[in-house]
């Protein structure tokens, strides 16, 4: 088996991947908070994760993988403050937080398979499902002394973690050094993080929470953090193989989940750290405010097929900062297409070992897909197999076979029609009626690739959509 090398951000450097168990790998991958639609940003962290799924079993491991979902706990601020985002936006919406909670999970859901991620036997475990192995962790953590309460709740001493921080190499020495925060006194440490806090009493009577259990402490709710000890032990065990995740989870709720972990069992959390980094658009960072937080609808409403996005990303390695243009992926569109197109020519003779060991050579390197991508176009270029492209393809994921078929399958009868009548003008050399069919047939989704006596029509990808 081919050595793989990956970036592991507990120690800043890349190494050898070695896993707890020779046959398996155990991953877990940071999943959405599900309060509104995942933007292509977080969408980033998912097709990086599926590269790195499909780089592992491409090597024959077995990948046991585990992505969350986030239904409760997660705050507008990540120092345990303001709304609790799933409850905001059911009260807003005049919903529950469940009807909220599950139609964004099936609009995330929607968007995995859009972009041909696998899920197939992923666990998707919900927080609100594993409230009682949330509290089991928070007993352990307070009887060990490394929790207190407050008034609002129970929090996780910093400063009782000698290694905090260690994830990243966080400077966070003046925090531990005992700083108040303004927005919660109470607290030790500033880095100090909710494991529970407590609902707040409702001038009416009634729950102010929509979501709320009983715990020893009293009524409340789960921490952002905690949810994602709980759930990648209970099927992951501890310690696992690869967690994963934006750069935004670095500073904060990796390096708390990594010491409430440690600190409870006693073992580390997981071996390896992958973190993908940012998508700026056109330049600046995606925000509301600009207007620029677009999703994956939002590029299928501009006829920009999710898997030309895919091949957008593939362009960028995963720890390098990308620059999304509405340019930029048509540009990818384009291409893709042109590789779609070109698939049904090409031959289908044995695969091309020398093409495939340069696959090996470059997806075991941190999986660095933009020379494996590079490699796809330069196996289209030189005329290899199709058997070769659709190897390049395990890993790569663009569907290219599929989409083949797609794009040459079910043309309406009346475009047909218009193809024949175009065959026959430019049989007999009438050039101008040859090109305004030609347009016709475009202007409809279409197009037309001329052979010496014949043409063949084919679906673009935006028509796919």
């Amino acid at each position: 088996m081919m050595q793989i090398k990956i970036h592991n951000t507990l120690s800043g450097q890349k190494e050898l991947f070695s896993p707890i168990n020779p046959k398996e790998v155990r991953m877990y991958n940071c999943g959405p908070t599900v309060y509104y639609f995942a933007h292509i940003g977080n969408m980033r962290a998912y097709v990086f994760a599926d590269i790195l799924r499909k780089t592992l079993e491409y090597f024959d491991y077995r990948v046991k993988q585990v992505i969350n979902i986030t239904d409760v706990g997660h705050l507008v601020d990540d120092g345990d403050a303001g709304d609790d985002k799933v409850e905001s936006t059911a009260k807003k919406e005049g919903k529950s937080a469940t009807e909220i909670a599950r139609f964004y999970e099936k609009a995330y859901l929607a968007d995995l398979i859009d972009l041909n991620i696998s899920t197939e036997n992923t666990i998707f475990p919900r927080a609100t499902e594993h409230i009682g192995e949330q509290i089991e962790i928070i007993k352990i953590l307070l009887e060990k002394g490394f929790a207190y309460q407050t008034s609002d709740g129970i929090y996780f001493d910093t400063s009782k973690f000698e290694g905090y921080g260690k994830l990243g190499n966080i400077n966070i020495s003046e925090q531990k050094e005992g700083a108040r925060v303004e927005k919660n006194s109470e607290k030790i440490n500033s880095t100090d993080f909710a494991l529970w806090k407590f609902s707040p009493k409702a001038d009416s009577g009634q729950p102010a929470r929509l979501q709320e259990w009983p715990s020893p402490w009293g009524r409340g709710f789960p921490g952002w953090h905690i949810e994602c000890s709980a759930m990648s032990r209970k099927y992951l065990d501890q310690p696992f193989d690869i967690h994963t995740g934006g750069i935004d989870h670095i500073p904060v709720h990796h390096n708390n989940e990594i010491a409430q972990s440690e600190c409870a069992f006693d073992a580390p959390l997981a071996n390896y750290w992958l973190h993908n980094a940012f998508i700026t658009v056109e330049g600046e960072k995606m925000s509301k405010s600009l207007s620029n937080t677009y999703t994956i609808s939002d590029l299928k409403q501009r006829k920009i097929h999710p898997l030309s996005f895919r091949h957008w990303l593939l362009s960028g390695h995963y720890r390098s900062p990308m620059n999304f243009t509405w340019d930029s992926v048509l540009g990818s569109q384009k291409a893709l297409e042109k590789l779609v197109f070109e698939f049904s020519n090409l031959p289908n003779n044995e695969t091309d070992e020398d093409t495939i060991n340069q696959l090996k050579e470059f997806v075991s390197d941190d999986l660095n897909t933009p020379k494996t991508l590079a490699l796809l176009h330069e196996a289209f270029g030189q005329k290899k197999s199709q058997k070769t492209i659709s190897e390049i393809d395990k890993v790569l994921g663009l569907n290219i076979a599929k989409l083949a078929n797609e794009v040459a399958s079910d043309i309406p009868d009346h475009i047909q029609d218009l193809k024949k009548e175009r065959d026959l003008v430019r049989h007999n050399k009438n050039w101008q009626k040859s090109d305004e069919l030609r347009k016709e047939i475009e202007r409809e989704g279409f197009v037309l690739e001329d052979k010496e006596n014949d043409s063949i029509i084919k679906k673009t990808l935006s028509s796919l959509i």
